[in-house]
């Protein structure tokens, strides 16, 4: 069994924040106050305000916030109902575990209903036990609770001026997002665009609730990590070691869910970003010369980890391998050394590519002047990927982009997920890569303003490297950053943690900043 302490206490700069960073076993036990918190958050950006035409004695606006949870579904035609997730704006304020819920909450005094559905009498022979409605308003600690059926008489007696909806294009995935819908709602004037982008400002900056959640996630991860590396020669699969991170969240965690599916790139399969998909199911045997990128992140309550590790299945790095895993790092303590509040996060992607370039012109990969590499944006063959991105209650968490935000055009900038300057209470994750990809190597060798740089003969030894990434998920502190993620980052820890000297995440170095 793993070694665990009881707790400790961080001053992060956040009104003396406080973050349990350890656990025993066993779940999270959730504060449902959290969603309150929420609730009165968004209800405080909807404060009643005159409205032109209306009368003296009924001067202002009453809006209500409707929201529509997560409905359940079977697979294609069958009976076989799918694990059910709830959608994450409803999550974020009423913390339901059951599907097909409706919620709303008042604009400025923030009472909240929750809508539940009517159950058939044969549910409880199946499914378990009905609950009354007066269960669902004490459970999730809502103001009112009522069943679906009832809501459009309900809302009809609240005869709001205005329903606010969620309707809004998802930044990364270019999606919109469903609004709430019910019978008879075309009666009432309805706005189904600001609400999203208000809930994106409230989501980008955590409470100190939603920040235990989330260092509990990451610690079972990190320990999941250590745990997994630690065992890594013993196993012959890459989906063994999938296996085994799933396990060991799941026993000692009770995460029963990950936050997206498990990366275990080995050899040249690290190479491949989101590589694990249907296509490439972590299904390759492992060689002694591979190095391994394991990308995994367990959920919790629908709060997420995203962590990634790389070390080398030998458990000894190879100059090779040393000299690609220190460049990522260099990349990594080179953010950790300036990141905090006023930081530009396009700036940052900018400064990883600058180490880049000098750590791989000193192993002699890249020959000529930084500056012009940086001109000609070398960095982005090597890392086509953004440096981060927020997270959440989404791996890719929502509100990277400003509603007016445009994506800077260059390669490996426009993948990036973010470009706000950071605030405290932003949580992001701090991901520099080095990547050997052959179609992007042969465009680079093809194209003369940049071929220029590359030395072509030791490019060629690197052909099937893979790669390497360093993930850490970070608060953005008033005075810093806290790293909620403990895993090996340096070649020694990696070493030893893999020859069994070191057995616990708290025996790893961090940086001093972290």
């Amino acid at each position: 069994m793993a070694e665990f302490q009881a707790s400790d206490t961080r001053d992060l700069g956040l009104k003396r924040l406080k973050i349990d960073s350890d656990f025993t076993h066993g779940p999270f036990q959730l504060d449902m106050t959290m969603f309150k918190e929420h609730r009165e958050k968004i209800a405080s950006r909807f404060q009643t305000e005159p409205q032109e035409g209306k009368s003296s004695e009924t001067p202002y606006t009453k809006c209500l916030l409707l929201f529509q949870g997560g409905e359940s579904s079977f697979r294609d035609e069958t009976d076989h109902e799918n694990l059910f997730r709830q959608q994450s704006v409803f999550q974020y304020f009423f913390g339901v575990r059951e599907p097909d819920c409706f919620g709303s909450i008042e604009g400025g005094t923030g009472i909240s209903t929750l809508y539940v559905p009517r159950l058939p009498e044969s549910y409880a022979i199946w499914m378990g036990k009905i609950q009354p409605v007066t269960y669902f308003k004490e459970y999730y600690q809502v103001d009112r609770c009522l069943y679906v059926d009832e809501l459009p008489a309900d809302i009809a007696s609240y005869a709001p001026d205005i329903i606010h909806t969620v309707r809004g294009k998802n930044s990364d995935s270019g999606n919109f997002a469903k609004p709430a819908s019910f019978d008879g709602i075309s009666n009432y004037k309805v706005d189904d665009n600001r609400l999203f982008y208000d809930i994106e400002e409230c989501r980008m900056i955590k409470t100190e609730k939603e920040l235990k959640l989330l260092q509990f996630v990451n610690d079972v991860s990190s320990e999941a990590h250590l745990q997994v590396m630690k065992a890594s020669k013993e196993l012959e699969y890459e989906f063994q070691l999938e296996a085994r991170f799933l396990a060991h969240c799941y026993e000692f965690g009770g995460c029963r869910n990950v936050s997206y599916t498990c990366i275990c790139g080995c050899g040249s399969n690290s190479a491949v970003l989101h590589y694990g998909h249907a296509g490439a199911p972590n299904d390759r045997r492992m060689e002694d010369t591979d190095m391994c990128l394991l990308d995994m992140g367990a959920e919790c309550h629908c709060w997420g980890s995203d962590i990634t590790c790389s070390f080398p299945r030998s458990g000894s790095f190879t100059p090779k391998q040393r000299g690609i895993f220190e460049t990522v790092q260099a990349m990594q303590f080179a953010v950790f050394d300036v990141l905090g509040p006023g930081i530009a996060w396009i700036d940052m992607h900018a400064l990883v590519y600058r180490v880049m370039c000098e750590k791989l012109l000193a192993l002699g990969l890249l020959r000529g002047s930084v500056d012009e590499m940086m001109d000609a944006n070398v960095g982005a063959i090597f890392m086509p990927h953004g440096l981060g991105h927020f997270l959440g209650l989404e791996t890719h968490d929502s509100g990277g982009y400003p509603r007016d935000g445009q994506r800077d055009p260059r390669d490996g900038f426009r993948s990036l997920r973010c470009i706000r300057t950071m605030e405290p209470g932003m949580v992001i994750t701090v991901e520099p890569g080095v990547y050997f990809i052959d179609p992007l190597l042969d465009k680079a060798l093809s194209d003369p303003t940049l071929s220029q740089y590359f030395v072509n003969e030791v490019i060629k030894e690197y052909r099937g490297f893979g790669g390497v990434r360093l993930e850490d998920d970070v608060v953005i502190t008033e005075t810093g950053i806290h790293n909620m993620t403990h895993c090996p980052r340096t070649v020694e820890d990696v070493e030893a943690v893999m020859a069994g000297r070191i057995t616990s995440r708290h025996q790893l170095f961090k940086h001093p900043r972290c």
